[in-house]
């Protein structure tokens, strides 16, 4: 028997706990821009070093959805390969619900069926502690992988049951995850960016190559979420954000009305020339 592993994410936590890494201190979600690609790498990485190689059988990824409508970035996570998107809800104190439920059930099952011989869990909820107890009396080695401080942000009780964990550092997170322009409210310092001729030139410039830089960057399960965007259409929030922080190091400063015009505009063209170069 082939014995796979699989990944098993709760976005919850690794938006709250990421952000308060980064910050200092909560952020609300919409305030925070996830480079999908880069974190996917992250959770390869680090299930290959906790498993031994073990060969992957997907990733499943845990969010709330609010209002019965995926975001931008659910709606591209659903796309990928060796992804399996598992949505609960969102209430309206903007609060998950039967999120962890389905992560149980999953795990339990998997486990039961022996379909994988690891599990690597990027959470810190203390309700998953039974069904990691199921999984591991059905032979299945479960890694924990935390965002710092992870005696801070998972449950004591899970972290002993697990057979081993790992602490993703500001460092880490850094490499993924990004606040919005504007975003930190309080914690820590802003980094200071070196410093960078901002006449409106150099600035539009700088614009133009990072948009132009992101949009050959996208999978292609992104490119046929946005080729279905109408002339009219304002950009989806998830690209948007992304496309604003990313514009806004790159240009050294946050971005005015007329720099994000041009942002949008570039990002649009440039989103058109690769689905005709499809």
């Amino acid at each position: 028997m082939l014995l796979r592993s699989a990944i098993f994410v709760d976005a919850g936590y690794l938006y709250a706990q990421g952000a308060k890494a980064l910050t200092g201190g909560p952020l609300k979600r919409d305030r925070v821009v996830l480079d999908i690609e880069a974190v996917v790498g992250r959770l390869l990485e680090a299930a290959a070093a906790m498993t031994q190689d073990a060969p992957l059988l997907r990733i499943y990824w845990y969010d709330g959805m609010l209002q019965g409508r995926l975001s931008a970035e659910q709606e591209a996570l659903a796309y990928k390969q060796d992804m399996k998107l598992r949505l609960g809800v969102v209430n309206s104190q903007g609060q998950q619900k039967g999120v962890d439920s389905l992560i149980v059930t999953d795990l339990i099952e998997l486990a039961r069926n022996q379909s994988i011989a690891d599990a690597v869990l990027l959470t810190g909820d203390e309700d998953l502690r039974i069904a990691v107890q199921i999984a591991q009396s059905f032979g299945v080695r479960i890694h924990l992988i935390g965002i710092e401080p992870s005696r801070g942000s998972q449950s004591v009780a899970l972290l002993q049951e697990a057979d081993t964990a790992v602490e993703w550092k500001r460092e880490i997170v850094a490499t993924f995850m990004d606040s919005a322009p504007g975003a930190i409210e309080h914690g820590e310092t802003p980094v200071v960016l070196p410093a960078h001729d901002t006449s409106a030139t150099t600035v539009f410039q700088a614009i133009e190559e990072a948009a132009q830089e992101f949009v050959a960057g996208l999978g292609v399960s992104d490119i046929r979420v946005l080729a279905a965007l109408g002339p009219g259409e304002i950009i989806p929030p998830g690209f948007d954000r992304r496309l604003l922080a990313i514009c806004g190091r790159r240009a050294g400063r946050d971005l005015e009305l007329p720099d994000k015009a041009h942002m949008r505009e570039v990002f649009r063209r440039a989103v058109s020339e690769r689905i005709e170069d499809a």
